[in-house]
């Protein structure tokens, strides 16, 4: 039986923090940036975190 492969484009979105949840990157900060304040604009730069009702299907697309 040939290796299973992870979902490639999951695996780009997603990673793992040191305590093994799941980071990701926060939408809504690539484009009409010029509306937005600057206070939602800099909370958009952090790392979000994966919910927890997601958790098990992110992380099986990206580690199988």
């Amino acid at each position: 039986m040939p290796k299973m492969k992870s979902n490639r484009g999951a695996a780009k979105r997603f990673r793992f923090s040191a305590s093994g949840k799941i980071k990701r990157k926060k939408a809504y900060a690539s484009h009409i940036l010029t509306k937005k304040s600057a206070t939602r604009k800099r909370n958009l730069r952090k790392a979000g975190q994966v919910s927890e009702a997601d958790t098990p299907r992110v992380r099986k697309m990206i580690t199988t």
